[in-house]
């Protein structure tokens, strides 16, 4: 792979153990490429404001002493051409769950994800994709679904499956498979589209819908029970 076409990706967390861990993991692969880390929300905004440390994608803690991971994202997110976010949590996270994702964050990954997991979630996030780690899936939509929406929050899931019948029978095909946690391109390969298509449909249904991102798209299509009907069908 040429080097334009290498995955930058800036570590965001207070366990030096964890930052290191990771860089080393990142850095032995071809096509990701550690542009620099911080232990905390503050030095973190501050250095990816620095050319040199620009980044596709920022993993960032969710807990972190000062400004957590979640505010540093929101503030993160509002600044021009913002990298994709995506966020290390634990177990012990659910109440931060809700704060992250309507701050922005474009994916969440379990502290204790192995190798594989850590390498596909980054790819993902880069592709423009929403990896979520499957045990906090169901934390995630429990989390989100019980929590009252604010007058600043993005469209909660109820709201917007008021707005289900504005989809074609295509469009409910690409947002249930997007709710298994299918990749744009195992949806083209599923659906038997071109990746294009698929990305001009899911498109649609986040415009029709008034999603903000694929995350809540996941999070809809398994609280609507979608994705129960595509994998009896799939």
């Amino acid at each position: 792979m040429s080097p334009d076409r290498l995955i930058r990706v800036f570590l965001v967390d207070d366990q030096e153990l964890v930052r290191t861990g990771f860089a080393m993991i990142l850095d032995a692969t071809p096509d990701l490429r550690v542009v620099g880390t911080a232990g905390d929300g503050q030095t973190a905004l501050d250095a990816l404001r620095r050319p040199e440390h620009r980044a596709d994608v920022v993993l960032m803690d969710i807990r972190m002493p000062g400004i957590d991971g979640v505010e540093t994202t929101r503030r993160l997110l509002a600044t021009p051409d913002p990298p994709h976010v995506v966020m290390l949590t634990t177990f012990d996270d659910d109440e931060l769950l809700v704060g992250a994702l309507r701050a922005g964050a474009a994916g969440f990954l379990l502290k204790d994800a192995g190798a594989a997991e850590l390498l596909a979630a980054v790819r993902a996030a880069a592709a423009g994709e929403a990896p979520i780690a499957p045990r906090l899936v169901r934390r995630l939509i429990d989390s989100f679904v019980l929590t009252p929406p604010t007058t600043k929050s993005p469209e909660h899931p109820p709201a917007a499956a008021s707005r289900l019948g504005r989809l074609t029978t295509r469009e409910r095909e690409i947002l249930a498979s997007v709710g298994l946690g299918l990749t744009n391109a195992e949806i083209a390969a599923r659906l038997q589209l071109a990746e294009s298509t698929v990305k001009t449909h899911l498109g649609s249904v986040l415009r029709k819908l008034e999603l903000r991102d694929r995350v809540q798209a996941v999070i809809l299509a398994q609280t609507q029970g979608l994705t129960d009907d595509s994998q009896r069908t799939g």
